[in-house]
């Protein structure tokens, strides 16, 4: 069981009722929901902006990576992706390893609203993430997953994707 502390705070009155509203609505406890707002936010959202990281409407996204040839997709993710991405998730976690990087890899596909799927059998684990982005967006994901597993974390990795998902496996 985690440790945890009691603290008081003074909030608005208006961000409290809506609070207790969208706790009622996602059927969890005004406390529940508080620690994962907090924790997103300790997490995530405190080093967003840090590493140059915007929120980009889905449609956005979806028709820009449309227009892009698979070439371009490919150059994009070997020019800028894979050193990036390594950057980004070594300063919000503090390291790189495997570890930190999957655990800053889970995140970002949370925080993007992505459904995942993680499984652990002997050693191996296998990492389905469902995107509906197109296989634009899959190839240049696994173009910058695939340099990162070998130029960094020196790991093999097997990624299968589609138009519609990402499916990672590697052994610990």
């Amino acid at each position: 069981m985690k440790k945890s502390d009691t603290i008081s705070f003074r909030l608005d009155n208006l961000v409290l009722e809506k609070l207790r509203k969208e706790s009622e609505k996602q059927g969890l406890s005004l406390n529940v929901l508080v620690n994962q707002i907090l924790k997103r936010y300790m997490e995530w959202d405190v080093f967003e902006s840090k590493v140059g990281m915007i929120p980009v409407a889905r449609p956005v996204l979806d028709s820009l990576f449309k227009k892009l040839s698979e070439k371009e997709v490919i150059d994009i993710a070997k020019k800028v992706g894979g050193e990036i991405v390594k950057d980004i998730a070594t300063f919000m976690k503090g390291t790189m390893n495997l570890e930190s990087f999957m655990s800053w890899f889970e995140t970002r596909m949370n925080m993007s609203g992505f459904d995942m799927n993680h499984d652990v059998k002997n050693d191996t684990h296998t990492y389905i993430i469902k995107h509906d982005l197109g296989k634009n967006w899959s190839l240049y994901h696994k173009t910058v997953l695939e340099l990162i597993f070998r130029n960094v974390l020196e790991k093999p990795i097997s990624i299968e994707t589609d138009a519609r998902m990402i499916t990672l496996t590697f052994m610990v």
